[in-house]
């Protein structure tokens, strides 16, 4: 009788060790590794090509020459034209909201014309410029302002008596725009220029000496940029 309950408790203790081992382990799961999404760095050099619409100020300034005294002058019809160029850049994300950058861009115009003659066959500036990010890491609101050079042509265009006087012009220029990186690579922009730039010009009808001039055209653009990434962009972090 002994053996029996001894054999039956052996039996009976083995089927629930049996049983237990089939239940699933209450031990801790392993830590699930997982990495946030990316976040859009805009540092690293970019280039890239504008086109727009630019238009002269009404008002310019003439020593006395170009039919005019010397002091401001208003042009009988400012004349606008295409702008179109390339520009090069570099920006760095100073914090996650604040980007600082330079760019150089050259624009060849058919900006100005009129009776007094004014154009500005090309411009080019160098410009800093300091964005925000403040609705997303990838829309850029910016100011830029810097310098300005250009060529500066002045005469009763197209064949002014005597031909027309030409000079590179230097200044300074100022504005603003959006950028809008809508993919790793590239991002669209919106900008505005103004620009001011003279040089001192020879006064003609056998008079000595020279004069300054100055104009101010209005410039309108988007523009298409490439970025290089050298510098790769925000760190994925990989959390436990």
């Amino acid at each position: 009788m002994k053996k029996f309950l001894l054999a039956a408790t052996a039996l009976v203790m083995s089927f629930g060790g049996a049983q237990a081992a089939d239940l699933p382990s209450r031990k801790a799961p392993p830590p699930m590794m997982y990495s946030p999404a990316p976040v859009y760095s805009w540092t690293g050099f970019y280039v890239g090509a504008s086109i727009g619409y630019g238009w002269m100020d009404k008002f310019n300034t003439a020593g006395p020459f170009g039919f005019a005294p010397g002091g401001r002058i208003a042009l009988a019809d400012p004349h606008g034209g295409g702008v179109i160029g390339p520009q090069i850049g570099f920006n760095y994300q100073i914090s996650p909201m604040f980007v600082a950058g330079v760019e150089a861009d050259w624009q060849g115009t058919t900006v100005g014309g009129g009776v007094i003659g004014r154009r500005t066959p090309w411009l080019g500036t160098l410009r800093g410029r300091l964005g925000v990010t403040p609705f997303n890491p990838s829309l850029m609101v910016y100011a830029t302002g810097g310098f300005a050079f250009g060529d500066l042509r002045i005469g009763a265009f197209p064949f002014p008596p005597g031909g027309s006087f030409s000079q590179t012009a230097t200044g300074w220029t100022v504005g603003g725009g959006l950028e809008y990186a809508f993919a790793n690579n590239l991002s669209a922009k919106l900008e505005y220029l103004y620009t001011d730039i003279g040089a001192n010009f020879p006064i003609p009808f056998g008079f000595t000496g020279t004069a300054q001039q100055r104009v101010h055209d209005h410039i309108v653009r988007i523009g298409l940029n490439y970025h290089f990434n050298s510098f790769g962009g925000a760190p994925v972090v990989a959390r436990y």
